[in-house]
């Protein structure tokens, strides 16, 4: 006889591990909130952007919207670099590839290289450190995804929780994809549901917020995701190509429908190549999508191409576009919050 197990079945029974793996989250957690063990605050203003997820919810254009939104300060972001290939302490370059410092600390380097100062470390500690040595005026750290690294307070945690996966609504790894606890909530200072429908009602909204509730009593924003007005080809700087324009999509990120469902509703999309999340793209990955296109354009991701655009040859480059996205919120709730938020903040490096 054939048995068929849903996934629901199979979460009931990796159940029994996911009450082993809330134990030892739940005593590191304790450890830390009663100062056995011990946290680093670094002299200067730290935010810290994370979840309570496995991936997905948004991070990086988030940090990108703070990067905008402190120009006025020295700013450097700190990444554990998630999907490199090497190991240890590196300040991104110009030479810096994604292998060396993973995908979405690169795109942060090519977008505000100029402006801001990116740098990966496994021990956010100890690069912080060495951060304040070798630049003394930073006046702005952004942490990126370091909500569970408890070995670094930082000023303000910022918590991102996807619409359409809420954490209220998950469980814990391996059942479900929670990190740890729908209690650990409670250590953010505000809590951003991200990617959420452009035309998310009041009501919807006060509903969530009541979810949360249950969990934090930090105050909850709303932010979605803008496609902008243009698609960019590496070659050309802005395409005038015409939404009539057969397309392939490619992607290597966690939610890559979003991203399909966008293009499908804007352009004609042929077909639909995907990878696993922060996947390393290597020259035979190129020759494969490009016998696969069979002359049809390639529209991918903004965090995707800094990976791919390496590989390819001068020819190659009139093949791809990406399609940059950056993030908005409902009002202005969440845009004043943190201000406010900055000036009750007492540090040394404070302009």
């Amino acid at each position: 006889m054939l048995i068929f197990k849903s996934a629901h079945s199979t979460s009931i029974l990796l159940f029994p591990f996911a009450i082993l793996y809330n134990a030892i989250t739940q005593i590191r957690n304790f450890l830390y909130d009663k100062k056995i063990f011990k946290s680093y605050e670094a002299p200067c203003l730290t935010i810290n952007v994370g979840n309570l997820t496995v991936g997905g919810t948004g991070k990086t254009p988030h940090v990108e919207w703070l990067i905008r939104h402190f120009t006025n300060l020295e700013t450097v972001t700190l990444s554990r670099g998630y999907g490199r290939k090497s190991k240890g302490f590196f300040e991104a370059k110009e030479n810096t590839t994604a292998e060396n410092i993973g995908d979405e600390p690169l795109q942060f380097y090519q977008k505000f290289g100029r402006s801001i100062r990116v740098f990966v470390g496994e021990n956010r500690a100890k690069a912080i450190q060495t951060i304040l040595e070798k630049y003394k005026n930073t006046e702005l750290i952004i942490l990126d995804d370091a909500f569970q690294h408890r070995a670094i307070h930082a000023n303000i945690n910022i918590l991102l929780t996807d619409y359409g996966r809420l954490f209220t609504n998950d469980f814990l790894l391996p059942s479900g994809l929670l990190r740890e606890a729908r209690s650990g909530a409670k250590r953010a200072s505000a809590v951003i549901v991200s990617k959420c429908p452009t035309n998310l009602s009041i009501k919807e909204q006060l509903k969530i917020k009541e979810k949360i509730a249950k969990y934090t009593q930090a105050p909850v924003f709303f932010s979605y995701i803008n496609y902008q007005s243009s698609i960019i080809n590496y070659q050309f700087n802005t395409s005038y190509i015409t939404h009539h324009t057969s397309f392939i999509s490619l992607s290597a990120i966690a939610q890559p429908h979003i991203f399909e469902d966008y293009l499908k509703q804007h352009f004609e999309l042929t077909d639909t190549i995907r990878y696993a999340d922060h996947h390393h793209f290597t020259a035979n990955d190129i020759q494969e999508i490009i016998q696969k296109a069979n002359g049809t354009n390639i529209i991918t991701t903004e965090k995707d191409f800094v990976k791919i655009l390496p590989l390819l040859s001068v020819e190659q480059q009139a093949y791809f576009y990406y399609l940059p996205i950056e993030i908005r919120f409902f009002d202005a709730g969440f845009e004043q919050w943190l201000n406010k938020e900055i000036e009750k903040i007492k540090t040394p490096n404070k302009v």
